[in-house]
């Protein structure tokens, strides 16, 4: 017989509820992420800051690509593409990776004219253990004499460069469902088909087969040849992702993941707000679920239709925005999004960065925009990967074992969310999200500080549960980890667990802060001595209005 444990959320939250309650099941089914469920995509032009080359590679970006796969089990994949994938051409005598100009009509963040050398494909030498996606130009090269050039020229380049120790797929077009109506110049015209795209994907990949069966055959053999696609941009775009796939976009079983992309609103969106858009749950859920309404069209064309991942995402399109999608609460989205992804299906995802992006996770390198550094999204990035780990029992180095997740649904407010991890059927953790927002910097922007004398007290929720006497009886103790910041608008003093990655410590390396104490946990986390209720055991997180907690029964 299945138990249940029962959960009460009491909450001051905007919205005013008095109390949730919550049924979280002591087994689960088995349905888990893949490995490297957090992964990252890097626009194709900024890979070389984030990467470095053979002379200088960058260790900082590898450091915290580490640091998640000392976590998790297996380093992020690395998707390597972006809108400048399609404007990238190639230029054999070029004596440096890439040569790019920004045209500030265009775009201030990326540039749209673009060459690549040889040593472009040194950056692939830098990040050890890592598979990577390699982003071949469609913009371009599918209907242009440069781009398909490029084309010829590159495939034997990236595929002597990855080698079968090193690549996990490709992808042949960024967001093609916008070439033509694209802010950066339309690159298709506007009566552009589902049709006349697949015919052009096609035509390109065959012919990547054909160069790959030439320079290195290895990879051209099934099971180690594919691809991530339709990477499209938008599920209102004039062009769809079902309509593609009828089209027989899979004809050759040659797609190994299908690949969307989501941005939960636009940076230069009217009423685009922190609580209002990022961390509300119900509109990451309602993002979310669209994704999976069109996955079961895809199903329903074809049953046997690969895995779904995001293969793009981050908080909100055209590089984020300062004071929303560098803070700390866009690191708890962070956190709610992708585990609300895993819990309805999505096997990995792709986090989005550039160089400069305000949404980016970290600053590889210093520029005149923007010093090196880690930024808020990386420490959500570390609690889900955290959440997701191996199980403390059974933890070794690079142990792979994979979580199931659970939404479990608080209906009665958009601000506090929950989750349930799963290992071989059997509950591991709980991750508990108080969205509410609390600023404690002038405007909200996370500069300058507010004087203490003005700020009001933080709010809390005090999560409390009724745990089976018998599910605890082999656990030696309930780990509370908190991924804490001064306020859901700071962009600096952001830990997990007391732990910070800051470049300026220790170049991104895990260091514990001796003045960020795990203090009062005997106040904010208890656990019941006595048996009541049947057999259940009492349990109590107090959650703070901008933080969240993972609960781990050790």
């Amino acid at each position: 017989m299945k138990r249940i444990l029962g959960l009460i959320a009491y909450a001051s939250v905007p919205i005013g509820i008095n109390a949730v309650q919550i049924s979280v099941d002591e087994t689960g089914p088995s349905n888990p992420v893949f490995d490297g469920y957090v992964s990252y995509s890097i626009e194709f032009s900024s890979f070389p800051d984030f990467a470095g080359n053979n002379s200088c590679p960058n260790t900082f970006s590898e450091n915290l690509l580490d640091n998640l796969g000392n976590i998790i089990g297996t380093k992020p994949y690395i998707r390597v593409g972006g809108n400048t994938q399609d404007f990238a051409l190639y230029n054999a005598s070029l004596p440096y990776g890439l040569d790019g100009t920004i045209d500030p009509k265009l775009s201030p963040d990326f540039p749209t004219t673009i060459f690549i050398g040889p040593s472009f494909f040194e950056s692939y030498n830098t990040f050890k253990n890592t598979k990577f996606i390699h982003g071949f130009n469609l913009g371009l090269g599918g209907n242009g004499t440069a781009g398909w050039q490029t084309l010829l020229d590159t495939v034997p380049l990236a595929c002597k460069a990855l080698g079968r120790r090193k690549l996990f797929a490709w992808e042949y077009g960024n967001e093609p469902d916008i070439f033509p109506v694209s802010g950066t110049g339309p690159v298709r015209p506007p009566n552009w088909t589902e049709a006349e795209y697949v015919d052009q994907w096609l035509n390109g990949t065959r012919m990547i087969h054909k160069l790959l069966e030439k320079n290195c055959p290895g990879l051209a053999k099934s099971g180690t040849y594919g691809y991530i696609a339709p990477s499209f941009a938008s599920l209102q775009s004039k062009l769809t992702a079902p309509k593609a796939w009828g089209e027989g976009l899979n004809e050759d079983k040659n797609i190994k993941l299908f690949s969307p992309h989501n941005y939960i609103s636009g940076s230069t969106s009217p009423g685009v707000t922190l609580q209002g858009t990022l961390m509300n749950h119900s509109v990451t859920k309602a993002s979310v679920d669209a994704h999976i309404v069109q996955y079961d069209k895809i199903k329903a064309i074809d049953p046997e239709a690969p895995p779904l991942i995001f293969g793009e995402t981050n908080s909100l399109y055209h590089q984020g925005r300062p004071g929303l999608s560098n803070t700390f609460g866009a690191a708890l989205w962070g956190v709610d999004f992708n585990l609300y992804s895993a819990s309805v299906g999505f096997k990995r995802v792709h986090m989005h960065m550039g160089t400069n992006y305000r949404y980016a996770s970290w600053q590889p390198i210093a520029t005149t925009k923007a010093t090196i550094g880690t930024k808020a999204p990386y420490y959500g990035n570390i609690a889900v990967a955290s959440f997701l780990a191996p199980p403390p029992s059974s933890r070794h180095p690079r142990s792979t074992s994979l979580a199931t997740v659970k939404h479990l649904p608080i209906t009665s407010t958009p601000f506090l969310s929950a989750y349930a991890a799963y290992h071989s059927t059997t509950l591991t953790r709980l991750m508990l999200i108080n969205l509410q927002t609390y600023n404690t910097t002038a405007s909200g922007e996370g500069h300058v500080p507010l004087p203490p004398s003005s700020l009001a007290p933080r709010p809390s929720v005090t999560f409390n549960f009724t745990l089976p006497a018998a599910y605890l009886k082999d656990k030696k103790e309930v780990v509370v980890k908190r991924l804490m910041a001064n306020g859901s608008d700071a962009i600096t003093g952001i830990t997990w667990d007391a732990w910070s990655y800051n470049w300026e410590l220790d170049e991104g390396k895990p260091v514990r802060l001796a003045n960020v104490t795990r203090r009062g946990e005997r106040e904010r986390a208890w656990v019941g001595k006595g048996v009541r209720d049947g057999g259940n055991v009492a349990l109590g997180v107090v959650v703070e209005a901008g933080s969240a907690a993972l609960v781990e029964f050790v």
